[in-house]
C-alpha cells in the first residue's frame, strides 16, 4: 500500500513538473512576442516632465501621444546627442493634415500655440527654425512646450515621419 501511495505521488508530482514547465514555456514566449513590440526609454533630458516611458511599436501616434522617434543625423543634433543619438520622446502635437504656423518666434498648431523658437543653444549654435504648413502623411509635428526642447520647431528634427518613428509611449515615472 504504501509503494502505491509513493507511485501516485510521483505520478502527480511528474504532472506538476510538467504543467509547470508548460507554464514557464508559455510565459518565456508571451513574453518575446511582447518584447518585439514593446521596450523601455529613459528620457534623459528635462524637456518632459517625465523620465521613464514604456514604448510601444507599430501604431500611428494620436495626438497628444508620447511619440518616440529617432532624431537624425543632423550636424546640431549629434554635436548635442553623439553620432548616433538615441531616441527622443515628445509630444505629438500635429497630425498628418493639420496646420503648423508661426507667429513672431511662437509656433502654432492649427492656430494653438505650442511653443517658441529660439535663435541659439544654449551653447551658442545656431538653430534654424523648423518646417511650417501642412503636416504630411504619415509624419507628425512632435514638439514639447519646455523652453529648451529640441523638437520639430527646428529644422534640425523638422516633421517626423514613419522612417524615423519607433513608436508611442506611456510615461510610467
Amino acid at each position: 500500500m504504501f509503494n502505491n501511495r509513493a507511485k501516485r505521488l510521483s505520478t502527480k508530482g511528474k504532472l506538476l513538473a510538467i504543467a509547470a514547465l508548460f507554464g514557464i514555456g508559455t510565459a518565456v514566449t508571451s513574453l518575446q512576442q511582447w518584447s518585439e513590440t514593446h521596450a523601455f526609454m529613459i528620457n534623459a533630458t528635462d524637456s518632459l516632465p517625465n523620465w521613464a516611458f514604456l514604448v510601444e511599436s507599430g501604431r500611428f501616434p494620436d495626438r497628444g501621444d508620447y511619440v518616440i522617434f529617432h532624431p537624425g543625423h543632423d550636424p546640431v543634433t549629434q554635436k548635442y546627442f553623439g553620432e548616433e543619438p538615441g531616441a527622443f520622446a515628445k509630444i505629438a502635437f500635429g497630425l498628418p493634415g493639420d496646420v503648423v504656423t508661426r507667429e513672431g518666434r511662437d509656433v502654432l498648431v492649427n492656430g494653438e500655440r505650442i511653443a517658441s523658437t529660439k535663435p541659439l543653444t544654449k551653447r551658442g549654435d545656431a538653430l534654424t527654425e523648423g518646417p511650417l504648413g501642412v503636416v504630411p502623411e504619415g509624419c507628425v509635428f512632435a514638439a514639447t512646450h519646455h523652453k529648451d526642447g529640441f523638437d520639430s520647431r527646428y529644422s534640425h528634427i523638422g516633421f517626423v515621419c514613419r522612417d524615423r518613428l519607433v513608436g508611442t509611449g506611456v510615461a510610467i515615472l
